[in-house]
């Protein structure tokens, strides 16, 4: 039985390769933020540049003020003056307020004699005059820019009370010529480094809930294998090479098991395997294709996309197998589903008069909508604070991740250098 697949997500399924290295640079995968939208409610914050950022290599205050741009909670405000301020003496907030900011970001980066970066910041609060802190890193040039995502981070989590998600990492696939690369990539998708390089396809990257390793389904073999890959060292096992195909890891949030969708017993069903490896346990009995796993955050579901019913739809099961029920009903073809860490939400992708939309349903109340107003959307993938969705898309002819809030109000175009673009998956916080 063959499932009527998009055309993206066959050349998913029909793609994966070979080379694996630890994380190393690529400079041509850098990619550039482009924020556009207005949301409801937005806190207003003044991010000054850093004393020392037109001499760094990495401009901190600007990498600070677009991640909190593009996480859909803040607003930029810009005072009458842009000269860098002192972080260790308290500022003119009056003039801060009369901006229209409530907070202010100040800081500086200084070179070391050692070839390490000083980096330090103060966050004030401008309404109640109060000295809300600071934080001070020593990093190496290469850490810049991780420096200016946990200061982002720090931020947004006094400010909001949430934790950010600006220091942890995403990965995706590309495809330049011939040649497929893996790639892990800051959250805002800069300092993009090749985990795996291959002539041969690679899907389905999966990140492990301690953000060590990722999972993955690769075609060296000429046909879809899965592998388990440390991302520190580049070392990777085989997982699931076994007869027919072998594909779309998720792993369990444990990091003990992966459900993986395998061919081994006829048609496509879902087996867990244990993370080492070992024989795998079968979870559906469907004579249509059951495939895309992914856990709930709380491990006890799992959600996946069968054409049991005649046509791509997601259903939801207990973890450990049982029967299972379907969750969307609206549209025939509803397929990638990612489900929210606080487990309110699902992201899918659905088919509405040919085009490929990413949606967002509340669970609870089974509503899903479009959020997008794009055509050739894929592979959603929740941030893990829930606030933030990262998919693949083109926009204006061109291929693209975006990031976007859940009401769909604020997006941001993380615009490659070229290539096709796929798959992306957003990493856990780091431990």
């Amino acid at each position: 039985m063959t499932m009527n697949l998009s055309p993206s997500w066959r050349r998913r399924r029909m793609l994966g390769g070979l080379a694996a290295t630890a994380i190393a640079p690529a400079a041509w995968a850098q990619f550039r933020v482009e924020v556009t939208g207005v949301g409801l409610t937005q806190l207003p914050i003044a991010v000054m540049p850093f004393r020392g950022d037109a001499e760094a290599p990495q401009k901190i205050g600007e990498i600070v003020r677009a991640d909190l741009e593009r996480s859909g909670q803040f607003r930029p405000v810009q005072p009458a003056f842009s000269q860098p301020l002192d972080e260790a003496a308290r500022p003119d907030l009056a003039t801060f307020r009369s901006a229209g900011a409530d907070s202010l970001a100040v800081g500086s980066v200084t070179r070391l004699a050692d070839g390490r970066y000083d980096v330090r910041f103060r966050l004030w609060d401008v309404v109640r005059g109060q000295d809300l802190g600071g934080q001070s890193y020593g990093v190496t040039v290469g850490d810049l820019r991780l420096a200016a995502h946990r200061i982002a981070d720090f931020i947004y989590e006094k400010l909001t009370s949430e934790k950010g998600i600006f220091s942890t990492r995403i990965a995706y696939v590309t495809k330049a010529g011939t040649r497929y690369n893996l790639w892990v990539a800051d959250a805002d998708g800069e300092n993009a480094q090749s985990a795996l390089a291959s002539p041969e396809p690679i899907i389905s990257p999966a990140w492990s809930a301690n953000g060590a390793q990722l999972a993955y389904v690769s075609f060296e073999s000429r046909k879809p294998v899965v592998y388990v890959h440390d991302v520190a060292s580049g070392r990777r096992r085989l997982l699931a090479n076994f007869r027919g195909s072998n594909s779309a890891p998720a792993w369990a949030p444990d990091g003990r098991t992966l459900a993986v969708t395998l061919s081994r017993e006829g048609g496509s069903q879902l087996f867990l395997i244990d993370a080492n490896g070992g024989e795998p346990r079968r979870l559906t009995q469907s004579s249509g294709i059951d495939t895309e796993p992914v856990f709930s955050a709380d491990g006890r579901s799992i959600y996946f996309v069968s054409d049991r019913g005649g046509a791509p739809q997601i259903y939801r099961m207990a973890a450990t197998g049982g029967s299972p029920e379907r969750v969307t009903f609206t549209g025939s073809y509803n397929i990638s589903p990612t489900v929210s860490p606080d487990g309110r939400w699902l992201a899918y992708i659905s088919r509405v008069n040919g085009n490929f939309k990413l949606h967002v349903m509340e669970l609870p109340s089974g509503q899903g909508v479009p959020i997008t107003d794009t055509t050739a959307d894929e592979s959603p993938s929740f941030a893990p604070n829930g606030r933030l969705i990262v998919y693949a898309t083109r926009q204006n002819g061109r291929e693209a991740l975006m990031t976007t809030t859940l009401d769909g109000k604020i997006k941001a175009r993380l615009a490659g250098q070229g290539g096709d673009i796929r798959e992306p998956d957003w990493g856990p916080f780091k431990r």
